[in-house]
């Protein structure tokens, strides 16, 4: 899996590019506890590219969420695909986060 971050104005836009599952999945959270430490709470992940997420993906998006949570902040998630958004509505996880269709869209609502 490959993780690009960039900034769009104030907001870190995290961009993991394939399936967020076991070792890349503990990469990925390694680099989000990083960002949200950082970010002021203006963080994004990007999931255009992201075909599945399996328990542990799950967990790591979860936990970025808790630690926003305690700064009175939402991870905010964007392009989820219908797999995606399936597992998060089955597993009860889809209300921790805010979801956008597309980053534009995701980033304009810090504004």
């Amino acid at each position: 899996m490959q993780i690009e971050t960039q900034r769009k104005g104030a907001v870190t836009v995290i961009e993991p590019r394939g399936a967020i599952i076991q070792d890349d999945a503990d990469q990925f959270g390694k680099q989000l506890e990083e960002t949200v430490r950082t970010s002021l709470g203006r963080l994004l992940v990007d999931v255009t590219n992201v075909p599945f997420v399996d328990s542990r993906g799950l967990e790591v998006l979860a936990d970025a969420a808790a630690a926003l949570e305690e700064t009175g902040q939402t991870l905010r998630i964007a392009g989820a695909n219908e797999t995606l958004r399936t597992v998060l509505e089955l597993t009860e996880l889809h209300d921790r986060f805010d979801h956008y269709q597309d980053v534009n869209s995701a980033v304009r609502s810090f504004l």
